[in-house]
């Protein structure tokens, strides 16, 4: 196998009451938005840049979720890259809507029927696993400050 490339890429996930914003070109293959980091850009400006440049919504807030390594494909040249995503949550304002090379706005839901790639796939699904976390680590602190607090009386 020739050399594998390294792609800087900054991936948005807007989680709205309709489900988490994907999109998709002329192949119909759902993605999250995101793109390529620019030089001298980081991989979250890149992941709001491309949320604006691709759906039209201003992006105001962002979180760093972690890190996810895409698999190794062809390049449509010569050769291989693999992308190494920045995960992001994203905030942001406005009505989602197709541009550039977007063609379709879509909200995914586990029960969705949406075909989406499967790098988005592993993404939401550890997004999930992320949101479960967190929540356990909530109800174990908010334990922790009542007994702490019942302790103290």
């Amino acid at each position: 196998m020739s050399k594998v490339n390294k792609r800087r890429r900054g991936t948005a996930i807007v989680e709205t009451e309709r489900g988490i914003l994907i999109t998709a070109g002329n192949n119909g293959i759902f993605l999250l938005p995101g793109g390529g980091a620019n030089h001298g850009e980081s991989r979250i400006e890149a992941a709001m840049r491309e949320l604006r440049e691709e759906t039209g919504l201003r992006p105001y807030y962002a979180k760093y979720l972690f890190r996810y390594l895409g698999g190794v494909q062809k390049s449509h040249g010569h050769g291989y890259f693999q992308d190494h995503h920045t995960v992001c949550l994203i905030r942001a304002k406005g009505v989602p809507a197709p541009y550039h090379e977007i063609k379709h706005v879509a909200y995914y839901t586990p029960d969705c029927g949406i075909h989406i790639s499967g790098t988005t796939k592993g993404i939401i699904n550890r997004y999930y696993a992320y949101k479960r976390i967190s929540k356990a680590r909530q109800k174990q602190v908010g334990f922790i400050n009542r007994v702490i607090e019942w302790c103290t009386r």
